[in-house]
């Protein structure tokens, strides 16, 4: 198949989950390409190009790591494609890591996912759904409210303090368009300077603040899921523990979190068996759930993250299993010719 990743930027680009992926689709022999979301060319008539760089076809990659750097080398091929000679096109930028100067690139490789779903190439995860859930906290919203803490979105700063009022003056701040564990905090009755952060955080945009937690002290768990399932290779389920630094309550692995084992617990398959069906309805193929104990604190649709750190944990990169998923699709696509919607492969098992 001819694949092609979006990702913000060749060049910043790090060997985690995106490369893991083009890593393995490129070791089973298909033509991988990858573009910034600047790379994108319409022109009058419908014409769609995309300005790509390729580690060419046959050559040899030891790993992620040795991948990316040929990727950001010399080596690399230039080239330019028009869109509808692609199979599919993975959209894997992520919006909220964009700084701002480039608030145009934000949407743009959604929009354009768009217009080239419309062309017939599988576009992956279904572009109207990244749309429908571009501000991923507010999708989170959506989910039934018994899997969820207690939230409010506002930028008016009284309502965030009757909030932390009703909440035994305990919440979790976060803008509403973040990702990393950047600018959150922890807000309790000793906070001193909860109006600076509150002015800080809205000065920007949304602020969500969310019930605290208490069992988030032990870290929270960060469940992948395929086409609405836990994704699993060989037995294995990729679930993953991200145990928090000390003194740090944000489990992030940015924020220097480590990895650790968790087994598929009875409140995430309830939590999972909540979320799925309307992942599966609105053709989101590959998510990331953020849960502690009976809770979810968090939905990642647009990027989701941490194949690269499976194998701190001794499991497997779960990379084949998502190849072979987007293979399936191509011959259901094929098989079916024009019957099945991009929504309903996207999801399709």
């Amino acid at each position: 198949m001819k694949i092609c990743f979006v990702l913000n930027k060749i060049e910043t680009e790090k060997p985690a989950t995106s490369v893991a992926l083009m890593t393995k689709a490129h070791t089973k022999g298909h033509e991988v390409y990858v573009m910034g979301v600047g790379g994108f060319n319409f022109e009058s008539g419908g014409i769609i190009t995309l300005n790509t760089k390729q580690v060419p076809t046959g050559v040899s990659t030891k790993s992620p790591k040795n991948y990316l750097e040929l990727l950001q080398s010399p080596k690399a091929k230039n080239k330019i494609i028009v869109s509808t000679d692609l199979d599919v096109l993975f959209i894997r930028n992520n919006p909220t890591e964009e700084g701002a100067s480039r608030h145009w690139a934000e949407q743009s490789g959604i929009a354009f996912g768009r217009m080239i779903q419309q062309q017939g190439v599988l576009v992956l995860n279904d572009a109207y759904a990244l749309s429908n859930a571009f501000i991923d906290k507010l999708y989170f919203e959506e989910l039934p409210k018994s899997i969820k803490p207690a939230s409010i979105i506002s930028r008016k700063k009284e309502n965030i303090l009757s909030f932390w009022e009703k909440n035994n003056k305990r919440m979790v701040l976060k803008p509403l368009e973040g990702s990393g564990g950047k600018n959150v905090y922890l807000i309790d009755e000793h906070e001193k300077n909860i109006n600076q952060i509150i002015e800080t955080i809205s000065s920007d945009g949304y602020v969500i603040a969310q019930e605290y937690l208490p069992a988030v002290k032990n870290g929270d768990v960060r469940v992948l899921l395929m086409n609405g399932r836990v994704l699993e290779e060989n037995g294995e389920k990729a679930i993953i523990k991200r145990v928090s630094s000390k003194g740090e309550f944000r489990s992030n692995f940015k924020q220097g979190a480590v990895a650790d084992s968790s087994e598929l617990t009875k409140e995430m398959k309830h939590i999972i068996d909540l979320t799925a069906p309307k992942l599966i309805k609105d053709g989101l193929f590959f998510v990331g759930l953020d849960i502690v104990k009976d809770k979810l604190i968090e939905i990642n649709v647009l990027s989701p993250g941490g194949l690269d750190r499976f194998s701190e944990i001794d499991l497997p990169d779960f990379t084949t299993t998502v190849i072979e998923a987007i293979e399936r699709k191509l011959y259901y696509k094929e098989k079916y010719k024009g019957q099945l919607s991009n929504k309903v492969l996207a999801t399709m098992y």
